[in-house]
């Protein structure tokens, strides 16, 4: 399993032990505002509304708390104003880095993100210096205790639309698919009986950039300031790091 791979499900787990503290509630909250005011209310007709709810549900988000992010994006309830922002840089080593944010105040979230970018051993981009790297796809995590064996998954999931299945990982599956068929291929595995952990929209790059040693580390930490970043909701970057150092973090 490639680095980039391998950090998904590492940032999975990071993300379910931030839920028991009701640390990513923030970031779930501004998705939701955000994707019922960009595609309306209804999860059914809004894939990005359907996903982000679906996280909040995992996150074990009150009911009503969804309800009210929802309100606050259709406008049936006042609230703040987000903006939605990417950033391109290079993290250690040339590393391509990929970040989406929902600030109400661009000035203040740049100059944040310029921060963490210089402190890390990397440098903010232009827009469209690394975005060229990265290609949008579907991604869903599958436990593999009480889960399926290997080949009755690889069936199904092929079956339903999807495009591969990463079986390196010993905690989960790790199910790839166009991102028109996220929801499908998750509907296909739940009408199954197969437990599905997540779905989500992820970013696969075309390259990956070896680092080790202290380039390796400079890159971890530059990932995690990112994740605590309260205004940052997805960071992808294509390094291939070691899984002893990323199991290290």
């Amino acid at each position: 399993m490639s680095g980039h791979s391998k950090w998904s499900t590492i940032k999975h787990k990071k993300a379910r032990e931030d839920a028991k503290r009701g640390k990513i509630f923030t970031k779930i909250i501004r998705e939701i505002t955000v994707s019922a005011r960009e595609g309306g209310g209804d999860p059914e007709a809004n894939p990005r509304l359907r996903a982000a709810v679906a996280a909040a549900k995992s996150a074990n988000m009150p009911a009503d708390n969804i309800k009210r992010a929802i309100q606050r994006g259709t406008g049936e309830l006042p609230g703040v104003s987000y903006e939605e922002v990417s950033y391109e840089g290079y993290g250690p080593g040339g590393v391509a880095v990929l970040v989406e944010v929902l600030t109400d105040n661009r000035n203040r979230t740049t100059a944040e993100i310029r921060h963490l970018f210089s402190k890390n051993g990397g440098n903010l981009g232009e827009n469209g210096c690394v975005a060229w790297v990265f290609t949008r796809k579907g991604q869903i995590l599958v436990p593999r205790a009480g889960g399926p064996d290997e080949d009755e998954l690889m069936e199904r999931v092929l079956e339903a639309g999807a495009e591969d299945l990463d079986t390196d990982d010993d905690e989960y599956y790790r199910i790839i698919t166009a991102p028109e068929e996220l929801h499908q291929v998750k509907s296909a595995l739940e009408e199954a009986g197969i437990p599905v952990e997540t779905a989500e929209f992820d970013m696969e790059p075309s390259t990956t950039v070896r680092l080790e040693g202290k380039q390796a580390q400079q890159m971890i930490r530059l990932m995690n300031a990112f994740d605590d970043h309260d205004d940052v909701q997805n960071v992808w970057a294509n390094f291939d790091i070691d899984e002893e150092i990323l199991e290290a973090v």
